[in-house]
C-alpha cells in the first residue's frame, strides 16, 4: 500500500524549495541552459500544479489527465467518457486549444478555486439545465514568466455520469504546431493522479508519445495507454506488437486499452458506443472510489514525483553553478583588461607620455609663447586622450575574451563608445579645477611678495605631475616660486589626486561594461539555497 505523508513539516519543506526554484535565474546562453529553463518550468509546474495541492489535500478528486498526439481522438475519447459533447472535436488541428476539465457536480468546488493549475483563468460555460456558479471566472496568480500567460484558460464542465472524486482533463496535443499548446499540455500532465496516454494504430511507434511514456516512467507515474482508432482487421496484431513495445520499454505492467476505429472516430463531435469505452471507464472509476485503488493510484505519482525531486534538484543547482562561473569568467576578462590598462596608463605617466605632441609644444613656449591656461588645456587634453586610448584598448581586449565565451550572449560586446571621450573630458577637466584650486590654497598660504600666480603654480604643478622626466624642471620652477617644502607639500598631495582620478576614471568606465552583466544577478547563492532546501525535504521524506 502506497500511503501518502502529509506532516507540516513536510508541506513547509516542499513550499520553501519550491520558492528556491522559482528564485533560479539562467539568462546566460550556455549550452545546458535551454535545458535547465525547461526543468526549471517543469518543476515549477510538478510542484504548483501537483505536489503540493496533491499533498495539502489528499483526498481531493483524482484528476486523470488525458494527452497525446496531434488527431488521436483525445476529445472524441473524453466526451464518449462523460457521455456528452464537452470538448470540441474534429478534423480541424489542433482542435484542443483550451483544455477541458470534466467533473461530478458535487466536486466542482475542487477545481473552481486555485488548487491545481493556478496560473488559468477558470472558465463556467453552463448548459440549459445547469445554473452558472457563484464564481464562473477566476483569474490565477502569477507564477513567473516561464509559464504565465495572461489570456490562458481552463474550462471547466460538470456531468453526474461521472463518479464523484474523478475529473477528467482533455489537454492539447503534445505535439502541437502552437509552442504554448506544447507547454501547456507537459504542465497539465505534470499535474494529473493518472497519466492517461493516448495514440493511435497508425502512429503508436512516434516518439513524442514515446518521450511521455518514458518520462511517466521515470517520475514513476501512474500510467494508462490506450491504442485508438484501430482497424478490425489488424487490431490483434497491432495490440500484440504495442504490447511488446512496452513491455521493451520497461512498461509492460501498465494498464493497456484498445479502442476499435468506429465510424464516430472520423471527427465531427460523435460519441463513441459506451461499450467501446467502457474498460477504460471502469478502471478510472475504480481507482477513483475504492480506497486502497484510489491510494495507490494517488500516492504512486505523488511519491514518484518526489522521488523525482532528488534526481532533477541537483541537475539544476549544477545549471545554477555553471551559469555563475560563466559570470565570473566574463566578470574578470572585464575586471583584468581594466586593470592591465591602469598599470599602463601609470607607467605611461611616468614615462612621459602625456607631455608630448602640442603639449610638449606649448610646455617649451611657456612662460613666453604659450599662457598658463593653454598649457593647462592642452595637458588636460593630452590626458584625456592617453586614457580613451587605454579604455579602447580594454574594451578591445575585452571583446576578444566575450568573444570566446558563449555566455557572452547574453549581454552586448563592447563597442566604440562614442560618449566615452566626452566622460573622460569631463572627469579631466573636473580634476584639473580640483588641481587650480589646491594650488591657489598654496599660494594663499605663501608670504611671499609679491605672491606667485595662482595659475602659473598650477600649470607647473599640472606639468611636473604627467610630464615626467621630461618635465623636470617644471618641479624645480615650482620649488623656486613658492618653496621647497610648499612644492613637495604640493606636489605629494596633487600626486594623491592623480592616482585616485585615473582609478575614478577606469573604474567608472569598467562598472559601465559590468552593469549589463550584473543586471542579470546571476549570483552562487542559489545552487546552495536549492542544494540546502533538497537536503531538508529529504529530512523531512
Amino acid at each position: 500500500m502506497v500511503t501518502l505523508d502529509v506532516r507540516p513539516q513536510l508541506l513547509d519543506a516542499l513550499s520553501a524549495l519550491r520558492d528556491r526554484v522559482a528564485s533560479v535565474r539562467l539568462p546566460l546562453p550556455l549550452p545546458g541552459a535551454p535545458r535547465a529553463r525547461q526543468t526549471r518550468a517543469e518543476l515549477l509546474a510538478q510542484l504548483d500544479d501537483y505536489l503540493v495541492p496533491r499533498l495539502k489535500a489528499p483526498e481531493a478528486p483524482m484528476l486523470a489527465v488525458v494527452g497525446g498526439s496531434t488527431g488521436a481522438g483525445k476529445s472524441t475519447l473524453v466526451n464518449s467518457l462523460v457521455g456528452r459533447q464537452v470538448s470540441e472535436a474534429g478534423v480541424l488541428r489542433p482542435t484542443t486549444r483550451t483544455p477541458v476539465l470534466v467533473c461530478h457536480p458535487d466536486d466542482h468546488h475542487w477545481f473552481a478555486g486555485m488548487r491545481v493549475l493556478p496560473d488559468l483563468m477558470r472558465v463556467w460555460v453552463p448548459h440549459e439545465e445547469e445554473e452558472t456558479p457563484p464564481a464562473a471566472k477566476a483569474r490565477a496568480r502569477d507564477r513567473g514568466p516561464a509559464l504565465t500567460h495572461a489570456t490562458r484558460e481552463m474550462r471547466i464542465e460538470t456531468v453526474s455520469s461521472l463518479p464523484r472524486g474523478l475529473a477528467i482533463l482533455d489537454a492539447p496535443d503534445i505535439d502541437s504546431l502552437v509552442v504554448e499548446n506544447r507547454t501547456l499540455a507537459a504542465q497539465l500532465i505534470c499535474a494529473a493522479d493518472v497519466w492517461v496516454m493516448v495514440t493511435t494504430a497508425s502512429r503508436y511507434a512516434d516518439a513524442v508519445p514515446w518521450h511521455l511514456l518514458r518520462t511517466a516512467k521515470q517520475y514513476r507515474a501512474t500510467l494508462v495507454t490506450v491504442l485508438d482508432r484501430v482497424p478490425h482487421q489488424v487490431l490483434t496484431e497491432v495490440s500484440r506488437q504495442y504490447g511488446a513495445l512496452l513491455t521493451k520499454a520497461g512498461l509492460g505492467d501498465v494498464p493497456r486499452f484498445t479502442v476499435p476505429e468506429l465510424p464516430e472516430s472520423a471527427g465531427g463531435g460523435g460519441l463513441l458506443p459506451a461499450s467501446a469505452v467502457a474498460p477504460l471507464f471502469a478502471w478510472l472509476a475504480h481507482h477513483a472510489q475504492d480506497p486502497a485503488a484510489r491510494q495507490y493510484a494517488v500516492g504512486r505519482t505523488a511519491l514518484g514525483a518526489l522521488d523525482s525531486l532528488a534526481r532533477r534538484m541537483p541537475e539544476l543547482a549544477s545549471a545554477v553553478a555553471a551559469q555563475h562561473a560563466a559570470a565570473v569568467r566574463l566578470t574578470s576578462a572585464v575586471e583584468d583588461a581594466y586593470k592591465r590598462e591602469g598599470k599602463r596608463v601609470r607607467g605611461r605617466l611616468d614615462q612621459g607620455a602625456v607631455l608630448a605632441g602640442d603639449a610638449l609644444t606649448r610646455w617649451r613656449g611657456y612662460p613666453l609663447d604659450t599662457s598658463a591656461d593653454e598649457l593647462l588645456d592642452s595637458l588636460a587634453e593630452s590626458l584625456a586622450a592617453l586614457l580613451q586610448c587605454a579604455v579602447a584598448a580594454a574594451d578591445e581586449r575585452i571583446a576578444d575574451a566575450w568573444r570566446r565565451e558563449p555566455a557572452a550572449g547574453a549581454v552586448s560586446l563592447p563597442a566604440p563608445d562614442r560618449e566615452a571621450g566626452e566622460r573622460i573630458g569631463m572627469a579631466v577637466r573636473r580634476w584639473r579645477r580640483v588641481l587650480e584650486e589646491l594650488a591657489e590654497e598654496e599660494v594663499a598660504k605663501s608670504d611671499r611678495q609679491p605672491p606667485p600666480d595662482p595659475d602659473g603654480i598650477a600649470a607647473l604643478l599640472v606639468a611636473a605631475l604627467l610630464g615626467g622626466k621630461r618635465a623636470r624642471p617644471a618641479g624645480e620652477k615650482l620649488a623656486e616660486r613658492i618653496g621647497a617644502q610648499a612644492a613637495l607639500r604640493l606636489r605629494d598631495r596633487g600626486g594623491e589626486l592623480v592616482g585616485d582620478h585615473l582609478d575614478q576614471v577606469l573604474r567608472a568606465e569598467r562598472d559601465r561594461r559590468l552593469a549589463p552583466l550584473e543586471a542579470l544577478e546571476v549570483t552562487p547563492e542559489p545552487q546552495a539555497e536549492l542544494i540546502a532546501a533538497l537536503s531538508v525535504l529529504q529530512k523531512e521524506r
